[in-house]
């Protein structure tokens, strides 16, 4: 529950996009939008138990043919205790550290770049096939800035609080996945730097383990 050079925004991110389907008639007048299908429950354990997550591999913020990657990246948090580590029609929401990002580099020859977090960050995890997990990046919650040829800034979450959603696997350990996710950014700069840019994307790896008690593992049932 977590996305940037000189000519394109990169910045950490998501948002789950969601469509509603219509039903047309033989007429094809349109029926009225079929109803969302009621969130299933949820269950994250150990409850009470405290987590880490570490990135495997790197993780990459594109905008357009421009990469910012980072080999670093870190966040950790605690399991609701009982009974609030299980929902029954929804979702189950910790508390997380602002993930880090160190060791970035660009694909653009001479602009470095640097990721800064802060704020109030959540993991939002709901059952179902595929479990979905979402960070959610709180206003401003993120900012990338690159300076050399191009010195620019990009925010995060803007506006408003803007969830960044993946996948979940349970594992040994299990694991949270995000394959190009998007979230809104704004882009502030001047020559070289991509002001009318609006959106970026994440892609990234990692890996959650029970920090108090290592010989378990933290799992999503419903």
């Amino acid at each position: 529950m977590a996305t940037l050079t000189t000519r394109k925004a990169l910045a950490l991110g998501t948002g789950l996009a969601t469509a509603t389907a219509l039903a047309l008639t033989g007429t094809a007048s349109a029926a009225a939008p079929t109803a969302p299908a009621a969130a299933g429950s949820t269950t994250v354990s150990p409850a009470g138990h405290a987590f880490a997550a570490a990135l495997t591999g790197k993780a990459t913020l594109k905008a357009g043919a421009v990469t910012v990657t980072c080999s670093v990246s870190a966040s950790s948090g605690t399991v609701p205790a009982a009974p609030g580590n299980h929902n029954a029609a929804g979702p189950v929401t910790s508390a997380i550290t602002p993930p880090s990002f160190t060791s970035c580099t660009t694909s653009m020859p001479g602009v470095s770049a640097s990721v800064a977090t802060s704020g109030a960050w959540t993991v939002s995890m709901q059952h179902g096939s595929p479990i979905v997990a979402s960070f959610t990046v709180p206003t401003g919650g993120l900012v990338v800035t690159t300076s050399g040829i191009a010195s620019c800034t990009v925010t995060a979450a803007p506006t408003a609080p803007a969830a960044t959603s993946g996948t979940w696997a349970n594992g040994a350990p299990s694991s949270l996945a995000f394959s190009n996710a998007q979230v809104p950014v704004k882009v502030v700069g001047g020559f070289g730097c991509p002001t009318s840019a609006t959106t970026s994307s994440f892609t990234a790896k990692y890996l959650v383990t029970d920090k108090t008690d290592p010989a378990q593992q933290i799992t999503v049932t419903s």
